[in-house]
């Protein structure tokens, strides 16, 4: 799989990524019930398909998540770059907090350490803003701790410029991790190209937008759905209408564009992620092996410059209006 250099000084990373939010099994913001046997399964299946990072996070399952990678990963640790996150926490009752105190940083890091088994991660990243704790306190801790060599390359999640900014005058931020897709493109009017112009590397998450670009959705998809998917709350605007239905039109006007590259809607998602010039890398969650191959299709191949303004034109057409 074609690889990508993370920002200026950053890891070359596959352009697509293992998301292993979902193998992390049920919590609040779960996915379902998810057997450990499949979820190794699927991490082996993109190690085997050339995938070379995988990214992760403590809270996904409570820590289930980590502990699934460290395990599968024990034995080919130098050859998989594991990323992974802290600031967000639980207590006894499985209540999830944000808390970015630079001293609750470092206990996350020493967490995650264990639970992935390894003396060093890849890229550790803010996993979201906390507005009651200076960004810079919780930015001079991730850096002490890269300098520490506890962990290789630091990097935020769902940042604005502003945060971008403050934290790039202390040290570079080495990545951004923003929420990407065909249906929700805020990210291009300022944090893309501000990522571009200061070296930062961008991993989009979310390019199938929780499964709503694979294709496989339907007007009443989600009532099949687990009782415990995090998809049916109802509080999701992308997941209730009017842009839920909005989205299955639109996926159905993909259906010939795809085709004419003989790949899926979710390769031609992923592959339109991959386009805009600032995306290092997508991460596409899986939670079954087969999920792998099919995601796995999006890198490697470029969108025609006609079939990119034919998309384009659909998005101001069908979903612009809903948003």
């Amino acid at each position: 799989m074609k690889t990508r250099q993370l920002g200026t000084n950053g890891p070359d990373i596959t352009e697509i990524g293992l998301g292993a939010w979902a193998i992390g099994g049920s919590w609040t913001w779960g996915w379902g019930h998810q057997e450990d046997d499949a979820s190794h399964n699927t991490i082996m299946e993109s190690l085997e398909q050339g995938i070379n990072w995988i990214d992760t996070a403590p809270v996904y399952g409570l820590g289930h998540s980590e502990t699934l990678v460290g395990q599968t990963l024990k034995d080919r640790r130098q050859s998989v770059i594991i990323a992974t996150k802290c600031g967000l926490r639980w207590d006894d009752q499985r209540r999830v907090t944000n808390n970015l105190h630079p001293a609750s940083i470092r206990k996350e890091c020493e967490d995650s350490l264990r639970r992935l088994q390894t003396d060093y991660i890849d890229l550790y990243q803010i996993h979201w803003p906390h507005k009651n704790v200076p960004i810079e306190d919780s930015w001079g801790q991730m850096t002490r701790l890269q300098e520490e060599g506890k962990v290789r390359y630091i990097g935020v999640s769902n940042f604005d410029v502003e945060l971008l900014q403050r934290c790039e005058s202390i040290s570079h931020v080495n990545s951004l991790q923003p929420p990407y897709s065909m249906i929700k493109r805020d990210i291009e009017a300022e944090i893309l190209p501000w990522c571009e112009e200061n070296g930062v590397g961008v991993i989009a998450y979310s390019p199938l937008q929780s499964g709503l670009l694979t294709g496989k959705f339907s007007a009443d998809f989600l009532e099949t759905l687990a009782e415990d998917d995090w998809r049916r709350a109802g509080n999701n605007p992308y997941f209730s209408d009017p842009l839920f239905s909005a989205t299955i039109q639109f996926v159905e006007q993909l259906q010939p564009i795809a085709a004419a590259y003989e790949k899926s809607v979710a390769e031609l998602a992923i592959a339109w992620t991959l386009a805009h010039s600032a995306v290092t890398a997508a991460i596409a969650g899986a939670r079954k092996a087969e999920q792998i191959a099919a995601n796995a299709g999006g890198s490697g191949w470029d969108i025609s410059s006609e079939h990119l303004t034919q998309i384009a034109d659909l998005y101001e057409q069908m979903i612009a209006p809903t948003l």
